[in-house]
């Protein structure tokens, strides 16, 4: 069932399913008996066995390549649309999360747009701190554009949703003077304020099994060195917002960054972008991932499948 966020007025909420609340109480009944989530480098081998097993999308083919000097993998659908690609930037704090991981993950998302998307290995803290993950996504959204890709959309979670934004901001920017600008960015669970100042870290703390403000301060430090933490290159939540792309949000109600997601898309509807935020019921962080599991993941990435369609396909030049 599908409503008015009683929580925000512009959003559309999205009630949960009775069989989707059974499999979340199983689900956090399961995350209690194991230890909280590593964020750390250490972490990096568990969280990508974790995200490896979202199921591939039939059809999908995967294939390891380099944009822009970043390597990452393609994710190609049957019959791609020509001319049109999806730069994927994957979560994980800026510390864990890989592109090989992920490939599950955005083929699913290929799929349901038609689009082939590149799941970029951008460079991750604290080996590589900030501003690499920007300039990683930079460099690998050019290439894109200068292999001919005409409309690009450019899609992420968690970390990945704030850094999508970021890049989009940035490329829109550049296109002023000429240049591919962005024709859609969709963000699910986006991290938009690294200064984590959001209510909901302390309003849906005992909600959310996955994250906690502790762990995110731990790893903003490993990936903002000497940096201000409201630079808009790392927090997408201060920066400019006025001539965005069209912009999708994702976010579970039951997450400690749905704040982040809320008064983001509070910003783009002030600055009068398009937007559209999209609030679920009883869900955590990243949950379009559970594909296998959830109704609502699979209601969610249909809902993404059909707004890069609608904003990559339908408006693509004949």
């Amino acid at each position: 069932m599908i409503s008015i966020d009683p929580i925000e007025a512009d959003a559309i909420y999205h009630r949960e399913h009775l069989a989707d609340r059974a499999a979340m109480l199983a689900m956090r009944a399961a995350i209690a008996t194991h230890p909280a989530a590593d964020l750390g480098p250490e972490g990096r081998a568990a969280f990508d066995e974790l995200l490896g097993r979202t199921p591939p999308a039939e059809g999908v083919t995967h294939e390891a390549g380099t944009l822009g000097g970043v390597s990452g993998w393609w994710c190609r659908p049957v019959n791609p649309q020509d001319g049109t690609a999806i730069l994927y930037l994957h979560g994980g704090a800026y510390v864990v999360g890989s592109a090989r991981a992920y490939c599950n993950f955005a083929g699913q998302i290929a799929a349901r747009a038609h689009v082939a998307a590149f799941v970029a290995d951008y460079g991750l803290a604290p080996e590589r701190p900030f501003p690499a993950a920007v300039e990683d996504a930079e460099a690998a959204y050019r290439a894109l554009a200068d292999s001919g890709m005409a409309r690009i959309g450019i899609v992420g979670d968690s970390a990945g949703g704030g850094l999508a934004l970021v890049t989009a901001a940035r490329m829109t920017s550049a296109a002023r003077d000429g240049g591919v600008r962005p024709a859609a960015a969709v963000a699910m669970s986006p991290w938009t304020d690294l200064a984590l100042s959001g209510q909901s870290y302390a309003t849906r703390a005992r909600h959310d099994p996955l994250l906690t403000r502790e762990a995110l301060d731990q790893a903003r430090r490993r990936y903002l060195v000497e940096v201000d933490v409201k630079d808009e290159r790392a927090s997408p939540l201060y920066g400019d917002v006025a001539d965005l792309p069209p912009v999708l949000l994702h976010v579970g109600e039951d997450e400690i960054l749905l704040d982040d997601a809320r008064r983001f898309a509070q910003r783009i509807k002030r600055a009068g972008s398009l937007g559209e935020l999209h609030v679920w019921q009883g869900m955590v962080h990243v949950f379009p991932a559970n594909v296998a599991l959830l109704h609502a993941a699979r209601e969610a990435l249909d809902n993404i499948g059909e707004f890069l369609r609608h904003n990559l396909v339908s408006q693509a030049p004949a």
